[in-house]
């Protein structure tokens, strides 16, 4: 398939489009821009492959962007909660109205598939049982009410020439180019690795499932290989039921993977968000997909990186890392205006 990745400069975008190029397709990227500057490592096997990408704020575009495209996979939007309430009037712009405004546009140049990535934040605070696509939302940020209300609204546009799939992930975790360090098992190896010592503020009693980058990047392959009957008008919970952490068991997984790692716990916190997901539908109804990573592994994998990069404290620090500080740094510094447009010269 000839695909557009939106969001294609993001911590999980710059997978994406390496992992569907890996697998056959053709793919390019669309992206504002906002976090070009982070760049936490360079990988040898992607940049002979660098996809064409066009800067655009996706509240602009239109039918013409997505002319000749078979799918468009949709990641770009303000990722993460912190971030989302930072503004949240302009999060809805964004992350609802724009994502809907994607989909249409698409759907009008005959794209074909459209994947869309959503989020098991929509979950919310859980009731303790595990909770599937049947379950009730209870969405506690902007971010994730703007989850549900794309959802809401994109599902009645599926048919059988726009087949539309929402991937509800679970929280990512991994090594990326683009990397996040504002994401629990990213930040968590990174004080493991710098200071040898994870100081939660919490109690680490909250419930999170997890999933790696790339099982992430394989869920939306399979999704757009699959028979449109399989997937069309399909909500996806992406992970393995095996990893529904306490935020404090990721805490311990990280220690283990970084020897000399001292783990300290706060009082209780007032978040109230905790939740625990199934993820039975798709390990039985997407065609050809399995999650091939744990929660150790990442941990390992993310220490070896360190180690081979000289991985040190002022990277982690670095502002494009964290979404809010580089946002707050493009404002701060008149690159980009109070709701989030760049401003030019």
């Amino acid at each position: 398939m000839n695909i557009l990745v939106t969001g294609s400069e993001g911590y999980i975008g710059t997978r994406m489009v390496a992992w569907l190029l890996a697998h056959g397709h053709k793919a390019s990227g669309l992206d504002t821009g906002f976090y070009r500057d982070g760049t936490l490592y360079l990988d040898p096997l992607e940049a002979p492959n660098a996809p064409a990408t066009r800067f655009k704020d996706l509240r602009a575009v239109t039918p013409a962007d997505f002319e000749g495209f078979d799918a468009v996979v949709h990641l770009a939007e303000l990722s993460n909660d912190p971030l989302g309430q930072n503004r949240p009037e302009i999060t809805f712009k964004i992350n609802h109205e724009g994502s809907l405004r994607i989909a249409r546009a698409a759907r009008e140049a005959g794209v074909r598939r459209f994947v869309y990535a959503s989020s098991c934040s929509v979950y919310g605070v859980g009731t303790g049982d595990f909770l599937d696509e049947t379950s009730p939302v209870n969405p506690q940020t902007a971010y994730a009410h703007c989850k549900v209300n794309v959802e809401r609204d994109v599902m009645p546009m599926a048919a059988p020439e726009f087949c539309v799939t929402f991937m509800r992930n679970a929280t990512a975790y991994g090594p990326s180019p683009r990397m996040r360090f504002d994401i629990v098992l990213n930040d968590l190896s990174a004080l493991a690795w710098t200071q040898k010592k994870i100081a939660m503020v919490s109690d680490g009693s909250p419930w999170r499932p997890i999933v790696h980058i790339e099982d992430i990047c394989e869920s939306v392959r399979c999704a757009l290989e699959a028979p449109v009957a399989a997937v069309n008008g399909q909500i996806f919970n992406v992970g393995s039921t095996a990893e529904n952490y306490r935020v404090r068991e990721i805490a311990a997984i990280v220690a283990e993977a970084f020897p000399g790692c001292v783990v300290t716990a706060g009082p209780p916190s007032a978040d109230n968000r905790s939740y625990r997901v199934s993820f039975a539908k798709i390990e039985n109804q997407l065609p050809g997909f399995k999650t091939r990573w744990t929660a150790a592994r990442g941990a390992a994998e993310l220490r070896d990186l360190f180690e081979r990069i000289e991985f040190d404290a002022a990277t982690h620090a670095w502002r494009a890392f964290t979404r809010l500080k580089q946002l707050k740094y493009l404002q701060r510094t008149g690159q980009i205006d109070d709701d989030l447009y760049w401003r030019g010269r």
